[in-house]
């Protein structure tokens, strides 16, 4: 079996699902990140780990990729791969699809500096199909995945994001 038919088969096997069970299609993520000695930050979602730090000019030990590389990294994988999805969904053949991704900051807000906000100024998503389809069939299928793609929206609309502060003693 060729890797689009899996791909095909096993996502119309969950569309299945959530079709005949809606209630299976809701769900919740959870995991935890632990900052100790440093900055060094180690994530941690079932059985999957990753190690971020910031660089040793921001105090850190650069024992792993910034923060913002694993969300930039996040949305422009999350992006690729959903394209990749509802080409195969559709029946097209996308050969590759690469997603650049580039985000402008004003990093004085992250040091409390100034009136800017520490979030991203801008950011902007360069996406490279090879493809025989023409222009217009590639961008429909790309739209079609961009409304579909949950890092792509929650980058671009504004979500309800809550917390709570716990205090150990």
């Amino acid at each position: 079996m060729d890797k689009e038919t899996r791909i095909r088969d096993s996502q119309n096997r969950v569309k299945a699902v959530f079709v005949k069970r809606p209630q299976k299609a809701l769900s919740t993520s959870r995991a935890s990140a632990v900052v100790k000695d440093g900055l060094a930050c180690t994530f941690t979602q079932g059985e999957d780990r990753a190690v971020m730090d910031m660089p040793e000019i921001m105090g850190g030990d650069a024992a792993g990729p910034t923060p913002g590389f694993f969300a930039r990294a996040g949305i422009a994988g999350c992006v690729s791969i959903g394209i990749k999805q509802t080409a195969v969904m559709a029946g097209a053949v996308f050969d590759s699809v690469i997603v650049d991704i580039e985000t402008d900051f004003d990093d004085s807000a992250m040091m409390g500096l100034g009136d800017a906000l520490a979030g991203p100024i801008e950011t902007r998503l360069s996406i490279r199909i090879s493809s025989h389809l023409t222009d217009a069939e590639v961008s429909t299928l790309v739209e079609r995945a961009l409304g579909m793609d949950p890092w792509y929206l929650a980058l671009r609309d504004a979500q309800n994001v809550k917390f709570d502060v716990v205090v150990k003693r």
